[in-house]
């Protein structure tokens, strides 16, 4: 194993020291192992949990949840269909997401195209009268 300094781990995953704090602070992420002089050393395992926890949250997982979830992470082997249970219900929630952006997106594209067509007319009328 070679152990990561909260500097490193931060910027393999893309995140900030503060990130990683909150994460501990909020008891996202336990068991951090701690050097002779008491900092944080980060594993491989560590930032695979961090990844993880990373993109749950930036995929719109709540807080709460994702408390939920480092809890039952502790938990080991016994816990895998509540996690599995639990990611399932968030992977849902993601499609509901994007469904509701592709709409809304589709109404952007229609103005977009409504704003072109008026520009078209505009420029048009500008070169007639030239």
């Amino acid at each position: 194993m070679v152990p990561y300094t909260p500097g490193e781990a931060a910027g393999r995953i893309g995140v900030s020291i503060d990130t990683i704090r909150y994460y501990e602070k909020i008891g996202l992420m336990h068991g951090i192992r701690r050097d002779s002089v008491g900092r944080r050393v980060f594993s491989d395992d560590d930032l695979s949990r961090l990844g993880l926890l990373r993109c749950l949250r930036d995929s719109g997982m709540p807080i709460a949840r994702l408390r939920r979830f480092a809890e039952l992470l502790q938990g080991g082997d016994e816990t895998a269909d509540q996690r599995t249970a639990l990611l399932e219900e968030h992977d849902r929630e993601i499609d509901e997401k994007v469904a509701q952006l592709r709409r809304e997106q589709e109404r952007v594209r229609e103005k977009i195209q409504w704003y072109r067509s008026v520009s078209t007319a505009q420029h048009g009328e500008a070169v007639a009268h030239h």
